[in-house]
């Protein structure tokens, strides 16, 4: 799940390791931004909108002179287009002969909407900000596509985490904008039973601080900020990784200490983890899958803790769209739980056979 504001809960998890660049992709990006003018919320509410977006590769114009290689890679919950510059999944993808290789791809990865780079609660309307949901951020990515970057059409949506339900949401609100789509680590039903409660129990968390005083803090309200953390961890952790790096009390308890130390360093913008943690709260692509008619490849991994595989779900909707494809990664100490999304490793394979069709 990629999440800025748990940095510190990144560096302690397996799931959100990050290891130093082999390559260093961002020095061959381009990064921008776009403003929306009079974006329209689905609270009724307007407002310009800045939307940050990185690119790596040249567009390329057919015949009939739109874009013909474009795909776009989206983030999850917390995370900006930048966290696809660490190996485990550049120096798989983006490379020669790789499954998006920048040579032949244009890759677009936007900050989304109350995230990184782009509008957000902490620019300074704080809890004022419009209470944006998934809806208004395809919209935006909609529209930075096609007003800020000149995109009709994109080969591919690959998205990770919250990144993954807005391939859903793409797919039933815009047919075929996109030729395939590539949701890694979700599922594409209403966000509810244990998923929708650890999100509300970190809210609530950050909104009992007495610190947080309304969204109107002078400094980060840590205390609730260091709960969210702590059950990012274990949303996010691969049981079977913890038990066998941490095999006794000591080892585990010195593990969480440094990770501590070095969370209190990095603390995110409490109100705007309220945001991106709530604005799930309009998802439900259910009722609309039969409209996803392209290529499907959608992955989940057996060791996530917010999507776990012993509900079915996924089992059961991937036969609603005709040419949908779904594959368990099976649990292993290598494995990387809900973080599985961002190591390439383990379905690139699969991904360079969705391109191939």
């Amino acid at each position: 799940m990629n999440w800025k504001f748990l940095i510190g809960a990144l560096a302690l998890a397996l799931a959100f390791a990050l290891p130093a660049q082999a390559q260093n992709w961002a020095a061959q990006s381009a990064q921008r931004d776009v403003t929306l003018r009079d974006f329209a919320f689905t609270t009724g509410e307007r407002m310009d909108v800045r939307m940050h977006v990185t690119t790596l590769g040249t567009p390329h114009r057919g015949t009939d002179g739109r874009i013909d290689n474009a795909v776009m890679v989206l983030h999850g919950t917390g995370g900006s287009g930048a966290q696809f510059f660490r190996p485990q999944f550049a120096d798989e993808l983006y490379g020669p002969g790789q499954p998006l290789d920048i040579t032949k791809y244009y890759v677009i990865l936007p900050d989304n909407l109350g995230h990184g780079r782009s509008s957000k609660p902490s620019d300074g309307m704080r809890m004022t900000f419009p209470r944006y949901g998934y809806t208004d951020m395809v919209a935006a990515q909609h529209r930075l596509l096609e007003e800020g970057l000149g995109v009709t059409r994109l080969q591919l949506i690959l998205g990770t985490s919250m990144g993954c339900m807005h391939a859903f949401v793409w797919g039933t609100t815009y047919p075929g904008f996109a030729e395939r789509l590539a949701p890694f680590a979700c599922n594409a039903v209403e966000i509810a039973g244990r998923n929708r409660i650890w999100r509300q129990m970190s809210i609530e968390a950050i909104k009992a601080d007495p610190a947080w005083n309304g969204g109107n803090y002078t400094s980060q309200p840590e205390q609730g900020l260091r709960t969210a953390r702590d059950l990012n961890m274990i949303a996010g952790a691969n049981a079977l990784a913890w038990q066998a790096q941490y095999p006794t009390r000591a080892q585990a308890e010195s593990y969480l200490t440094e990770g501590y130390a070095t969370a209190s360093a990095n603390l995110a913008e409490a109100n705007d983890v309220i945001y991106q943690l709530d604005s799930s709260r309009d998802y439900n692509p259910a009722p609309l899958l039969s409209r996803i008619t392209v290529p499907v490849l959608w992955v989940n991994s057996a060791d996530d803790f917010i999507n776990p595989p012993e509900l079915g779900l996924a089992q059961q909707q991937v036969t609603e769209m005709p040419r949908a494809r779904f594959i368990l990664i099976p649990a292993s100490p290598e494995t990387k739980g809900h973080g599985t999304h961002t190591w390439a490793r383990f379905w690139k394979a699969e991904l360079a056979q969705l391109l191939a069709d």
